[in-house]
């Protein structure tokens, strides 16, 4: 039986790269991921369908519900204009989209 372990890291061995490949191994400082800081100036453009207004949005103004279908994921805010609160549909590139921007996401369960 190989008793090779497939992760040489776990192992206390550190990956080494390939020489001349301009790729060195990660420093491994732990084991708790390190979140990607999202640019405090990062806007959205939307559109309310009431007024037809059209503008911009900081993340804070967004919100993104994810639910099990398509008819329960959507995000929403509120129009700066008119006041009117807007719920749109929300697609795999608009959910990838926000949350990549740090738009604040719910997501919905279902009852079991």
């Amino acid at each position: 039986m190989n008793r090779t372990p497939l992760f040489p890291a776990a192992a206390g061995v550190r990956p080494e790269a390939s020489p001349g490949t301009g790729i060195r191994p990660a420093h491994r400082s732990g084991t708790v991921p390190v979140p990607v800081p999202v640019p405090a100036a990062v806007r959205f453009r939307a559109a309310c369908p009431d007024c037809r207004g059209r503008f911009e949005l900081a993340a804070a103004a967004l919100r993104l519900a994810i639910g099990a279908t398509r008819r329960t994921t959507f995000y929403t805010f509120t129009c700066p204009e008119c006041g009117a609160s807007v719920r749109k549909p929300a697609g795999e590139r608009i959910i990838e989209l926000l949350t990549g921007g740090g738009v604040r996401t719910l997501r919905l369960h279902t009852a079991l």
